[in-house]
């Protein structure tokens, strides 16, 4: 075995940078950092071969001194921190003293600064762990770091790059971090001198259309939650712009991207009600929040954090995101375009609670014109409850005379129904044009926030059944069923064993009446087997209610009268979340008058 020595002052630097320097965009990401920290309010980035050749970033900071110069590629050495006391209230993005340092041991580093009011530029040069002395120079004020042939002295970890464009595309995703971040600096990115993005000061909303785009924009929600002096600022997609990987989540601490476990968690319970399957919610998230409450010294790459008050942090992020993203909406684009949600059609929330179930089981109608054409406007008057306007027309979807407004002063939201579509969709007319709504989806939601709401205020009531349900179970059915009376009563039912190999339903709850109780419970059991029945009510309820509302809601192939489908309509614009159903998908469209003229070419 070897002696034990200390290892040579250029060996530890190229120790430290392999934890630091994966990369190009490692390196792009700590001269960023650097030049951020700097007060700079515009940055200019030049990249050549995706980064392996060349890396400049120039900006217009307040500079280094020449004296200080040599400390800044020294390891250890920072202008950020000065004892204990600052570790534990980090302000700015770079702290360890360790980034140009990790960076001049790895490559051919030339930087050059001028202070404002200074006399004169000054600039160093370091070739791998080989530092010059610095020497007077020519620049603007501010600071230009150009590294060259990253890894040169480092064949090894060259050869684990890949390729130009791949690296690239890393050191593109880095800026648009930074940019997103801080939308008070401009920024411009060239690549192998093409100009690749160029982002002016703006304000975070404009920023974040210049850099993710309209459609984004367009289809997201604005949030701005406050507590406690914690701040919680962004734009959330809603969930019809869903992604297929996690491409578009950004979430910024104190204006530091970080990949948060417990941040994770949060936004992906706050979603898990509206998004569908595998998909990706996507979002730009600022948390603002004292330093003291967050330690960002955690790993070198410095996007792992710790909270210190953890779980009111997740519960401020998941109470806010879950409040965003409940409202009922009035309006989406067309089906063509059907993942972009106009923010100027969302409605407020609605100041009541949902209506109570039952809901859809009246008896057939009789005595009204067919069930598949609409009724004057007074008929709607009548179910909706409001009062009749001897003066109102007979039909109020009628077109109208120069001067006159064809938007009807009561017309709802989702409008009034016209009808079914192969017993599966309902089809409405509102003010802009025609609704389309998947009526199990919408209804789905509907109970599945009615049992929500009433788990949380414990008035889940059971309908004891005149004739029980009984049916053939097997052992492990027939065991769950046993074991876990108490949670199966705290969810409305009475479930009892007849035999080693029968069940008896005796009640369920009451907003489920006419469900299949047999299939019900079946699903039920089988929810409760394969979870902690001690956590079930605590992690897994939502699921289990929303097993529960898929079998409550009304099936396809059911004819609806216009009563039922209003109702329907009427309940969807008041609940919440009511543009998805339980596993995300949409429950409704809209077609405007405008694409409808389109697409039968009127006007032409």
């Amino acid at each position: 075995m070897r002696p034990i020595r200390l290892l040579p002052d250029g060996l530890i630097s190229q120790i430290a940078a392999g934890e630091v320097i994966e990369r190009p965009a490692s390196v792009l990401k700590e001269l960023l950092e650097n030049a951020i920290d700097a007060g700079a309010t515009d940055i200019s980035v030049n990249i050549a071969q995706g980064g392996l050749k060349l890396i400049r970033v120039t900006d217009n900071g307040e500079g280094i001194s020449g004296e200080e110069l040599p400390l800044a590629l020294t390891r250890h050495a920072t202008s950020k921190i000065a004892s204990q006391e600052d570790l534990y209230r980090i302000t700015s993005l770079g702290f360890r003293g360790e980034g140009l340092a990790s960076i001049a041991s790895v490559s051919n580093l030339l930087l050059i600064s001028h202070q404002p009011g200074g006399k004169h530029a000054w600039q160093i040069r370091s070739e791998g762990i080989r530092v010059m002395q610095p020497e007077p120079s020519s620049h603007a004020a501010g600071t230009t770091v150009e590294v060259r042939d990253l890894f040169f002295n480092l064949p090894a970890r060259r050869k684990f790059l890949k390729t130009e464009t791949t690296e690239f595309a890393h050191c593109e995703e880095i800026i648009r971090r930074m940019a997103l971040s801080h939308a008070g600096i401009a920024f411009t990115l060239r690549h192998n001198g093409n100009l690749r993005g160029h982002w002016q000061s703006a304000e975070a909303a404009g920023r974040i259309k210049a850099v993710l785009g309209e459609e984004f924009t367009r289809s997201a929600a604005w949030i701005d939650e406050r507590s406690a002096g914690i701040g919680l600022q962004g734009m959330l997609a809603l969930p019809a712009y869903s992604r297929a990987a996690r491409d578009m989540q950004y979430f910024f601490v104190n204006g530091r991207f970080v990949r948060d476990k417990l941040i994770t968690h949060a936004l992906r319970e706050a979603y898990r009600d509206v998004l569908h399957l595998d998909r990706h919610a996507a979002f730009v998230l600022y948390l603002d929040i004292d330093p003291e409450q967050v330690d960002v010294n955690v790993h070198p790459t410095k996007t792992e954090i710790r909270f210190r008050e953890a779980r009111a942090i997740h519960q401020f992020i998941y109470h806010g995101v879950s409040k965003a993203l409940s409202s009922p909406r009035s309006g989406t684009e067309s089906l063509q375009s059907s993942s972009q949600l106009m923010a100027d059609d969302i409605v407020p929330p609605a100041e009541k609670r949902i209506p109570d179930a039952p809901m859809l089981n009246y008896p057939r109608q009789t005595g009204f014109s067919s069930e598949m054409i609409a009724q004057p406007f007074n008929f709607y008057q009548v179910l909706s409850g409001s009062e009749s306007d001897s003066t109102a027309t007979q039909n109020p979807f009628r077109q109208t005379g120069a001067g006159e407004s064809n938007e009807h002063p009561a017309m709802p939201p989702l409008g009034f129904a016209l009808g079914q579509l192969h017993g599966v969709y309902i089809l409405a007319q509102n003010r802009k044009g025609l609704v389309i709504v998947d009526m199990h989806a919408a209804h789905e939601r509907i109970v599945y926030e009615q049992l929500k709401l009433q788990m949380d205020e414990q008035t889940l009531s059971a309908q004891r059944l005149l004739i029980p349900v009984t049916f053939h179970a097997d052992s492990l059915d027939i065991a769950t069923a046993e074991e876990n009376q108490s949670l199966l009563q705290q969810l409305g039912f009475e479930v009892t064993v007849l035999t080693a190999t029968t069940l008896a339903v005796r009640a369920l709850p009451a907003i489920l009446q006419g469900a299949d109780a047999e299939k019900l419970v079946c699903d039920l059991l089988d929810e409760i087997r394969n979870g902690d029945p001690d956590q079930l009510l605590a992690a897994r309820r939502n699921e289990l209610l929303a097993t529960m509302a898929c079998h409550g809601a009304v099936r396809a192939n059911r004819p609806l009268t216009l009563i039922e489908m209003n109702e329907l309509l009427r309940k969807m614009e008041v609940t919440e979340r009511s543009d998805q159903c339980n596993h995300g998908r949409p429950t409704w469209f809209e077609i405007s008058l405008a694409e409808l003229d389109k697409m039968f070419m009127r006007g032409k």
